[in-house]
């Protein structure tokens, strides 16, 4: 268990969040938890994969489901409650990895193993990674980046306590764009091994 490092890894759309945290990954041996991981969970207790899918990291709908003792009957709030239940197994097991997303930064917050990340950029780079990677036009791709964040800081706000993206509910705010995707994830190894060494 002292050995244990669970990386969380918050992020705005287009700013390279993702790739950082599969860096981080490759560097400290881990594997990843994203989207990935409800083929793990449909395997393991025999559910359908594409579903799961349909509602990973959705907010659920107000309104439209019942909500009795603190829990919806509603489908994206079921699976989030898998997922993080997942989550937990994995960490008291003490596996290390990293979570992309998925209000792991909440999930782990007494964890002492947990080091918690937000990636957020500017505006243009953001922009200009999202043209390049969905060959899409400067108007669709902020668009895109704003009805993405729209539904990860929903989807985020209604299952933690702290803000999505706000300093205070994360060890560290990077703005990538300032070095780049590949030098962010330089300078956020050297973070994590100094938490490392301070910690042993």
């Amino acid at each position: 268990m002292a050995d244990q490092l669970i990386l969380a890894v918050g992020r705005e759309f287009g700013s390279g969040g993702h790739e950082i945290a599969n860096l981080l990954a490759e560097r400290f041996g881990l594997i990843v938890y994203e989207r990935n991981m409800l083929d793990h969970i449909a395997q393991e207790y025999g559910m359908n994969a594409e579903l799961l899918k349909k509602y990973d990291e959705v907010p659920k709908r107000w309104g439209i489901y019942r909500t009795v003792n603190g829990f919806n009957n509603a489908p994206e709030d079921g699976i989030a409650r898998i997922q993080f239940r997942y989550l937990r197994e994995k960490a008291e097991a003490g596996e290390s990895f990293v979570v992309v997303g998925r209000c792991a930064e909440e999930i782990f917050r007494e964890n002492p193993a947990m080091i918690s990340i937000f990636v957020r950029a500017d505006l243009d780079f953001k922009l200009q990674r999202t043209m390049a990677k969905t060959d899409i036009s400067e108007e669709e791709a902020m668009e895109l980046i704003i009805r993405k964040d729209k539904f990860r800081k929903n989807y985020h706000d209604q299952y933690c306590k702290e803000k999505w993206g706000r300093a205070k509910n994360y060890d560290l705010v990077i703005n990538s764009a300032k070095l780049g995707v590949a030098k962010t994830a330089d300078l956020l190894e050297q973070y994590i091994r100094a938490r490392m060494e301070a910690r042993a």
